[in-house]
């Protein structure tokens, strides 16, 4: 199981989470939400080979802790991947967007310099511009749209530019979570969570919920679980390997 995009650090047991990932041997993607965050979440997985922290600064975050981007700057050569980061163009955050935009681009413009990263990028209410900035910064590295919640137009732009998708249990709940998996070609598709943030049933999403996914991505597809299982190992082992 391949959880791409999972907040490890903030599940009030996480401790116990990272042993039940390590013992069912799941790959998990522990994204950040701030460049202060990176050293504290990378040392509570260190011994765990499946598990790799990626540095981020949040979109609904950028407004607050925008003067943290020196230390994005700092970390991204010891940094192999770069998330959570994007914009965000939402009601409560529409009024931060300027800043969200210039902390996106600096991010982007800095892990292309670093030789590029895969990234994990939120793009609620603002897609049109997240892809006019991936557009811009071609070789910032491989991005991952989490939680796609775009149009069909642009959902067709992202899969032109090379973006891959990062789907869990709780968007495929949906119908336009289900409508939006049906047209990415299944070679683009990763699984994720978005625990703990994610809820299934009331329920908090765990790491192990991918199995979740999988099924629910399975049904979609009419194969088998072994198939689509297949599908998402051989679709995380190219991402990968064009890294």
């Amino acid at each position: 199981m391949i959880d791409m995009h999972c907040h490890l650090d903030l599940y009030p047991n996480f401790q116990q989470v990272i042993k039940r990932c390590e013992k069912q041997k799941i790959y998990v993607l522990s994204v950040t939400t701030t460049p202060k965050a990176w050293h504290g979440t990378k040392a509570i997985s260190k011994n765990c080979e499946r598990i790799k922290t990626s540095l981020g600064l949040h979109p609904q975050l950028a407004h607050e802790r925008h003067k943290e981007i020196y230390l994005f700057d700092d970390f991204i050569s010891d940094a192999k991947y770069v998330g959570e980061i994007g914009l965000d163009g939402s009601k409560e955050y529409k009024q931060h967007q300027k800043i969200q935009a210039g902390i996106f681009k600096h991010i982007l413009n800095t892990t292309q310099k670093a030789g590029g990263r895969i990234m994990s990028i939120h793009s609620r209410a603002a897609t049109d511009s997240v892809l006019d900035c991936l557009d811009q910064y071609k070789d910032a590295g491989i991005p991952i749209l989490h939680w796609f919640t775009g149009t069909q137009s642009q959902l067709r732009t992202a899969i032109g530019i090379g973006c891959w998708f990062s789907i869990g249990p709780a968007m495929l709940a949906t119908k336009k979570g289900k409508l939006i998996a049906q047209n990415i070609p299944k070679e683009r598709i990763l699984t994720e969570t978005d625990g703990p943030f994610a809820t299934l049933n009331k329920k908090k999403l765990m790491p192990w919920d991918i199995s979740k996914a999988i099924s629910q991505l399975s049904n979609l597809w009419q194969i088998s679980t072994e198939e689509t299982e297949l599908i998402l190992f051989s679709n995380f082992k190219s991402i990968l390997r064009d890294s």
